[in-house]
């Protein structure tokens, strides 16, 4: 079977690694145990690492939160996008993360964020729910 390429926006990242029982937590063990290759931007990489220290859930140290992050450019396919603007999106700080899947031909782009879901009927966007029922 061929495996999906996708983009994980940090909301996904963010709550799969915070709650791994939920489904961006099924999504995020999908890829570490080899189901899909993941393809990220230093964008993303930093939001999460903006993002991470702010769970009271995670406990991680700034040392720890910097680890976290190195070790997903190893795991991850981390490309620099280069794509033109979508007059479209809803949101425009969240071109980064759709050029994302405009440069990488990843197969969707996975994310709970309403802005780039409205996107769906262009672009291959979907939830993590969407894409665990079409493919978990």
């Amino acid at each position: 079977m061929l495996r999906l390429r996708v983009v994980l926006d940090t909301n996904v990242l963010v709550s799969g690694m915070a709650y791994p029982g939920s489904l961006p937590g099924r999504i995020v063990q999908l890829w570490h145990g080899g189901g899909l290759d993941v393809v990220l931007s230093q964008y993303i990489l930093e939001e999460f690492a903006r993002v991470l220290p702010h769970l009271s859930r995670i406990q991680l140290s700034p040392r720890e939160v910097r680890d976290m992050t190195d070790s997903l450019m190893f795991l991850a396919d981390i490309i620099s996008p280069d794509a033109e603007q979508d007059t479209a999106l809803r949101d425009p700080a969240d071109q980064q993360v759709l050029a994302i899947l405009q440069t990488s031909g990843a197969d969707y782009l996975i994310t709970g964020d309403k802005d780039l879901l409205a996107l769906a009927a262009t672009y291959p966007i979907v939830t993590p729910a969407i894409f665990l029922a079409k493919h978990g």
